[in-house]
C-alpha cells in the first residue's frame, strides 16, 4: 500500500474517530473544545438547530488561506479533505447519535480527550490535518519546531476562556482535563509508536560491554572519546533497546563493570533494524 494511500485512509480514520468523540462524549456533557471545533461547538450549544459540520467548514475558509502560504500542495489538499471529512463526519455522527449526559463527568472528559487526541495523533502521524488551528500548528511545527500538541494546547485554552460565557467553571475545568489527555496522546501518536531507551556506557571494559550487548541481540556503536581530567582516551558505547530491555542490559553492563558510568535517555522514535525491521530488512510492522 503506497503511501498517499494510507495517508488518506488515516485521514477518513481520524477524522471518523473525532466526529464520534465530539458527538458522543463532548456535546451532550456541556464539555468544550479548543480551536475551530471548540468555536462550532460553542455556536452548536447556543444554536441546537444549526449544523455544526457546516459552522466547522466556513469557520476554516479564511485559515485556507494560511495554508495555501505554509503547506506544500500535498498537505493542503489533505487538509482541504481532512475538513471537508470531519465536516462530513460532524454531521453524520449529530443525525445518528443520541446520546444522554454520562453520570461521571470526568469518565466522559477522559473519553473525550482519548478520542479527540486518537483521531487527530493519526492524522498527524500521515501527514494530514483537518484544518482549523491544526493548519498554525503545523506551521509553528514546520518553522519553530514547537510540538503541534503545545500550539494546540495553547490555542485550546483561549478557546475555552472564551466558552466561559456558557460553561459553568466545574465544565470548563473537566473540558482542560480532555483537552491535556488530547495533547498527551496527539504526542505520544506522533513520536511515541518506536520509542526507546538510549544508553551511553563509559567504562574500562568497552569491548568485553559491547560483546555481550551484541550477543543479546542489539547493536552496538563505539565512540571515541578523551577523559577532559585525565587527557586519555576513551571508548564510548552507544546502544538504542527498547523500554523493556533497560534493566536488563544495565544489569549487564554492573555485572563486568560496577563502576561503569551510565547515562540513560528517553529516545521518542527509532527506525532501523530491530525496531522497524528486522535483520533481513523486512518491516517487524506491515
Amino acid at each position: 500500500m503506497n503511501m498517499r494511500l494510507k495517508s488518506l485512509i488515516a485521514i477518513v480514520i481520524g477524522t471518523a474517530i473525532i466526529g464520534f468523540g465530539i458527538n458522543a462524549f463532548n456535546i451532550p456533557n456541556g464539555l468544550a473544545e479548543g480551536g475551530v471545533t471548540g468555536i462550532s461547538i460553542i455556536i452548536k450549544i447556543l444554536f441546537p438547530t444549526i449544523d455544526q459540520g457546516i459552522v466547522y467548514f466556513l469557520l476554516n475558509i479564511p485559515l485556507f488561506i494560511i495554508g495555501w502560504k505554509v503547506l506544500s500542495r500535498t498537505e493542503l489538499a489533505y487538509t482541504i479533505i481532512g475538513t471537508i471529512l470531519s465536516s462530513a463526519f460532524f454531521s453524520l455522527f449529530d443525525y445518528l447519535l443520541s446520546p444522554t449526559p454520562m453520570k461521571d463527568t470526568l469518565l466522559a472528559s477522559l473519553f473525550a480527550g482519548v478520542m479527540v487526541g486518537l483521531g487527530l495523533g493519526l492524522i498527524f502521524r500521515f501527514g494530514g490535518t483537518t484544518g482549523g488551528v491544526d493548519i498554525i500548528a503545523r506551521m509553528f511545527q514546520k518553522y519553530f519546531g514547537v510540538s503541534m500538541g503545545r500550539t494546540l494546547f495553547i490555542s485550546d485554552i483561549v478557546v475555552i476562556g472564551i466558552s466561559l460565557v456558557y460553561l459553568s467553571k466545574e465544565s470548563a475545568m473537566y473540558t482542560l482535563v480532555a483537552v491535556f489527555i488530547a495533547t498527551r496522546v496527539i504526542d505520544f501518536m506522533q513520536e511515541g509508536l518506536n520509542a526507546g531507551k538510549a544508553l551511553t556506557i563509559i567504562s574500562e571494559h568497552p569491548q568485553k560491554i559491547a560483546k555481550e550487548i551484541l550477543g543479546l541481540g542489539r547493536g552496538v556503536t563505539i565512540l571515541t572519546g578523551k577523559g577532559a581530567f585525565s587527557g586519555s582516551p576513551k571508548e564510548v558505547i552507544y546502544v538504542v533497546v527498547s523500554r523493556n530491555e533497560v534493566i536488563r542490559f544495565k544489569n549487564v553492563v554492573q555485572e563486568i563493570d560496577p563502576h561503569a558510568f551510565v547515562i540513560v535517555n528517553d529516545v521518542h522514535e527509532v527506525l532501523g533494524e530491530g525496531f522497524t525491521f528486522d535483520e533481513n530488512k523486512q518491516p517487524l510492522h506491515d
